[in-house]
């Protein structure tokens, strides 16, 4: 049923069309005196406004301009001849009829335009929960698109707060949050400044829902509405709320993940919440839940790193202390061993002679411990000074080679180097090379048996040729270009490819008869590593039980 208004002078044509709609399926009305149109349309606006241009004694168009912002929606209908009627006013017109017109016409006229128009209001309606729609998406985005942007716990529930907002326009939100500070706090956002009293109601509520999440069991929380911190946030302070909440229709949620409660929240407002209102408010407080479970779970990573730094440096701290103390008694008693052994405090037997050469072999493995410790406590503090320069690598092979040869024909072994000519040079500290080098061959000459050989080659390859084994493919890949390639061969114990993943482990020692029988601190190889690392190369091993080790090292090349 349509509301269909008549504008018209004219008794018989007021008379014509009450006869026309007298059968009830339209609800009609007669305006005969012009000068109450406002009022009329003020108090209803038709679905049609019949005009009669037959009336002489109205201007038309100034009328019409003046009623159209009231009736914008209204089909237009003007009776007119056409031929005496303001062309302008023809064309505002969704329709013309004539006298001349039979009633059929005019009802089929009448009908289309109610039709066209019922149409574009549903048009209208459709477009309206369209850009409504769109608006709580875009809203949904920019929220989850806040929440990814922060691991922070407070933001992530302002975030929240603000994406209902912008959703939902409420007027008053309660928060019960276990994420901003060391103890529950609620958090009040509202437009209008709060009585005590609604205080005190929302409190109450907060602490109530919040215990209802545990029914049967403790909470971790024991909170009640006296002692709950507020944190209120008021958009328009000058006001203030003077309503009861049972005016107000409501929602509410738990942001939980599991077994852990992030906080409960609740949102009020004056006109009721649609089902959709309800799916967009329980989308936000599901969002934020995971982000909220990251950032704990940051803050537990951050909280404990800053634990393990401490705890590390306390340790690099006692190890060198107790290094340095360590160092003026060894020192003192190695002299006085050598003292006793050269015979100035008179002569000493063969078994006396013994015991004092195996004192200063333990002093002398002693001392070595004690400078690993401290190489070690320094490089973990960035304490460890480096000289880079332009060097050859030979300079270091040779100057190992010579230092060692003696060592290891002592026990039988044959030491040999195999370097490959015209090598390029490397930006490197000699000494902490030749620290490397010393080190991986004095492990060799410590783990292989008599009659075997020890050999050390140099050879220039690209990061890309180097093949290692998969424990230490990850170092590997980080290498980009050319690299001087140094390897220790040695046919000794070899090791068993378990114990290949820990061999540059701090302490780490192959557990077998005889590496426990020569020793050691097991800080030499994690000590060429971080050598090594500084001098931006890696270290690796590929090894074979009872067959023996590949230990290699690679230095950049010197651009």
């Amino acid at each position: 049923m349509g509301y269909i208004l008549l504008v018209s002078e004219r008794a018989d044509e007021r008379e014509k069309f009450s006869k026309l709609f007298a059968f009830g399926k339209y609800e009609f009305e007669v305006l005969s005196d012009l000068t109450y149109i406002f009022d009329s349309v003020n108090v209803r606006v038709p679905d049609v406004i019949i005009f009669d241009l037959f009336s002489v004694s109205v201007d038309f168009k100034g009328l019409l301009k003046k009623i159209r912002p009231l009736c914008e929606n209204s089909a237009l209908i003007l009776n007119t001849d056409n031929t005496t009627a303001d062309k302008e006013l023809l064309k505002s017109a969704n329709a013309i009829i004539n006298d001349g017109m039979n009633d059929d016409l005019i009802l089929a006229t009448i009908s289309m335009n109610l039709r066209m128009k019922n149409s574009m209001e549903r048009l209208s309606a459709t477009n309206r929960d369209l850009a409504d729609s769109l608006y709580r998406l875009n809203a949904l985005y920019s929220t989850s698109s806040q929440f990814a942007g922060t691991l922070d716990k407070k933001k992530l529930i302002n975030y929240m707060v603000e994406g209902i907002d912008k959703s939902l326009s409420f007027s008053l939100t309660s928060t019960l949050s276990f994420c901003t500070e060391d103890e529950p706090v609620l958090l009040i956002n509202s437009l209008y400044d709060l009585s005590e009293e609604i205080i005190g109601a929302l409190k109450l509520r907060a602490v109530l829902q919040y215990k209802s999440q545990y029914e049967g069991s403790n909470p971790p929380y024991e909170i009640n509405s006296e002692t709950l911190k507020v944190s209120k946030h008021i958009k328009y302070p000058a006001n203030k709320f003077t309503f009861s909440l049972f005016q107000y229709d409501n929602m509410f949620a738990s942001i939980k993940l599991g077994e852990t409660l992030f906080g409960c929240v609740e949102i009020f407002k004056e006109a009721p919440f649609s089902a959709e209102d309800a799916k967009c408010f329980q989308t936000i407080a599901q969002q934020v839940i995971l982000p909220l479970k990251s950032a704990t779970l940051y803050q537990e990573i951050k909280e404990t790193n800053l634990k393990l730094e401490k705890l590390e440096r306390l340790k690099s701290e006692f190890i060198s202390i107790v290094s340095h103390e360590l160092r003026t008694p060894l020192t003192s008693i190695k002299n006085s061993l050598d003292i006793l052994l050269s015979g100035k405090c008179g002569e000493i037997n063969d078994a006396g002679n013994k015991f004092l050469d195996m004192a200063k072999r333990n002093v002398q493995r002693l001392s070595g411990i004690i400078n690993d410790l401290l190489d070690l406590s320094k490089i973990e503090a960035g304490k460890m000074d480096f000289h880079f320069k332009k060097m050859n690598i030979h300079q270091v092979i040779d100057y190992v080679k010579n230092n060692l040869s003696l060592s290891a024909k002592g026990k039988g072994l044959v030491l040999s180097a195999e370097e490959s000519e015209n090598l390029p040079d490397v930006n490197g500290d000699s000494q902490r090379l030749e620290q490397v080098l010393t080190n991986l061959v004095s492990n060799a000459i410590k783990f292989t048996p008599e009659g075997k050989h020890i050999t050390i080659k140099s050879e220039l390859k690209n990061a890309s040729d180097i093949s290692v084994h998969p424990y230490f493919q990850d170092e590997i890949s980080k290498l980009k270009g050319d690299y001087i390639i140094v390897s220790v061969i040695d046919e000794g114990i070899g090791i068993a490819e378990k114990d290949l993943l820990h061999a540059f482990d701090k302490f780490a020692q192959i557990e077998n008869s005889l590496s426990r029988k020569v020793g050691g601190s097991g800080l030499g190889l994690p000590i060429a590593k971080q050598l090594l690392e500084a001098h931006k190369g890696a270290i690796w091993c590929n090894s074979q039980l009872d067959k023996g080790s590949d230990f290699c090292f690679a230095i950049p090349v010197a651009e």
